[in-house]
């Protein structure tokens, strides 16, 4: 009958040190092939950037090109191209441009020696106006907004129902509105460029008196700079379709200077006024900004809608806020009746009454 063999102290260690170098030979060559992989990718990596450069070394070698603006695509092989200042020409279009890319008044790039073109550049925008897209959707919502449904009704209709439900008006068989009112003429033009690149966009103009008031004769200096600027404006209006998902929305509070010409049907087609806040409005208002306020029960917050005659949305908001803030400096954390009646006479006080209860306030 067999039996297994006993291992000997010295057997048994020396299995034991037989065991452990293999696996550190395993370990090693484990760590040794990950090395050689991650060589492997870095040696692909500055591979492609050699040939990068390679091909950016000789585009450098290579004889500059004219950039022109094209007027005309003629035909597959042909185009109209301006180039300024010598003017138009009839050009080859080389076979690697995707003709069907090709748009009236886009950039190109015109081989110097044959005038052949060989590249469709980007439209040239002016840092200033990229600063003026806003990439983050802000998070503000209708629901914020209290006491103009009215408003918010004819917004949505001039806004979001064209973009979101084109077809209702190619089935009625009516034209979008096109625009609403609430450094110069290159820069207006290049913001429209950019608007129709990134379309669906609004283009936003804030107080659009500065550049649209009415015009008068004999202007010079500055007020003639402001004068072209608005003639483009009245330019690039008349210049798009409505149905190309550009939607511009202009802001003033002084309609009465503005130019009869950017008023007229056609450039503005929908007029939205913001009065004031009547009392149901301020008290929609009231709710809104206290909404997340630690208040105290029993709050009548019509009863200070009341006191609050004439009060702008701003002036609203602003109540809330110094109600809360009498109630931090009484270390108190719940807001009540006297600090929003006291807020109210703080924000409405005239500026003499006003800062005479800053002194009571600090005395």
């Amino acid at each position: 009958m067999a039996t297994a063999k006993t291992l000997s102290p010295a057997e048994g260690s020396l299995r034991k040190y037989y065991a452990t170098k293999i696996r550190e030979a395993e370990q090693t060559f484990a760590d040794k092939l990950q090395n050689t992989r991650r060589l492997q990718a870095q040696r692909n990596e500055l591979n492609n950037k050699v040939r990068a450069l390679k091909e950016e070394l000789m585009q450098l070698h290579e004889q500059g090109s004219n950039v022109g603006e094209l007027a005309k695509v003629m035909d597959k092989q042909k185009a109209l191209v301006k180039v300024h200042p010598e003017g138009k020409y009839v050009v080859d279009i080389d076979k690697s441009i995707d003709v069907a890319k090709l748009t009236t008044g886009c950039r190109v790039a015109l081989r110097a020696d044959s005038y052949a073109l060989h590249m469709i550049l980007p439209n040239k925008v002016d840092p200033l106006v990229s600063l003026m897209m806003v990439e983050k959707v802000p998070d503000s919502t209708y629901e914020m907004i209290g006491g103009l449904d009215t408003q918010i009704k004819e917004i949505k209709e001039v806004i979001e129902l064209p973009v979101k439900h084109p077809e209702l008006f190619e089935a009625l068989g009516i034209a979008q509105p096109k625009k609403f009112i609430g450094e110069g003429a290159r820069m207006v033009r290049e913001l429209f460029v950019m608007a129709r690149e990134h379309s669906p966009s609004i283009i936003f103009m804030d107080e659009i008196d500065s550049i649209g008031s009415s015009r008068v004769e004999g202007s010079h200096g500055g007020d003639s700079e402001v004068q072209r600027t608005m003639l483009e404006l009245l330019n690039q209006l008349d210049g798009f379709e409505p149905t190309k998902n550009i939607k511009v929305i202009m802001a003033t509070n002084r309609i009465d200077i503005l130019d009869p010409a950017l008023l007229r049907p056609g450039r503005i087609d929908r007029k939205i006024e913001f009065p004031a806040p009547d009392e149901k409005a301020r008290l929609d208002i009231l709710k809104i900004h206290s909404r997340k306020m630690n208040l105290m029960r029993g709050i009548n917050m019509s009863k200070i809608a009341e006191t609050i005659p004439g009060a702008s949305g701003a002036e609203v908001k602003a109540v809330c806020t110094e109600a809360g803030m009498f109630a931090l400096r009484e270390r108190r954390i719940h807001v009540t009746q006297e600090d929003f009646e006291m807020a109210v006479g703080k924000v409405m006080a005239k500026d003499g009454e006003k800062d005479m209860s800053l002194r009571k306030l600090f005395k």
